[in-house]
């Protein structure tokens, strides 16, 4: 979790208790991950909102799956990552949502830490924010996303969601997401 404060919170979570929305971004992230990430071995989720997304998508693609946490267990074993995977197996990450990044660099790190050749990140939703993308370049991981924030805003106004005077409100939050000035505008 980044700590980001946000106009638009997206709890891909909810998904879960929908069965064709669950299915359709199952579907959806076999094909980012069969189209960007060709030979991809084992899919990684994150733990914990990229486990269930991990399962399904490693389910269709009939490859072994493992989750990760940002940092090791405390107690027990002390794993960071759970499930099996070996040196120089081509890894996919699947994660829920992309903010800053930060939270699945550290799995990335961790499975190449232990040997893995990661070969991306595939996640539900990105906002599309400038520190991510500069973040992914530096550590030269490729990343792709079923949607986006701006994808997510237009259609929002499209179906009358948010009121047009709401659109620069949120273009503004995400030119510097740091700034809250979004929520003192807004009485938040």
């Amino acid at each position: 979790a980044s700590g980001i404060k946000s106009p638009i919170y997206c709890d891909n979570r909810l998904t879960l208790s929908y069965p064709e929305v669950r299915h359709d971004i199952a579907e959806g992230l076999k094909e980012l991950i069969l189209t960007h990430f060709e030979g991809a071995e084992v899919i990684a989720g994150t733990a914990t909102a990229g486990i269930p997304h991990a399962a399904l998508a490693a389910d269709r693609l009939n490859v072994p799956m493992c989750y990760v946490r940002s940092k090791p267990k405390a107690h027990g074993k002390g794993n960071q990552i759970e499930g099996a995977v070996s040196k120089g197996q081509k890894v996919v990450v699947v994660e829920d949502l992309i903010s800053t990044g930060g939270s699945v660099l550290e799995v990335v790190a961790a499975l190449q830490e232990a040997g893995c050749d990661v070969l991306g990140v595939a996640a539900i939703f990105t906002y599309g924010l400038p520190k991510a993308a500069a973040a992914f370049q530096e550590k030269n991981i490729p990343y792709v996303t079923l949607t986006d924030y701006d994808t997510l805003t237009d259609v929002a106004l499209e179906l009358k969601a948010i009121e047009p005077s709401a659109m620069n409100k949120l273009k503004r939050w995400r030119q510097d997401p740091s700034s809250e000035s979004w929520m003192e505008e807004n009485g938040l």
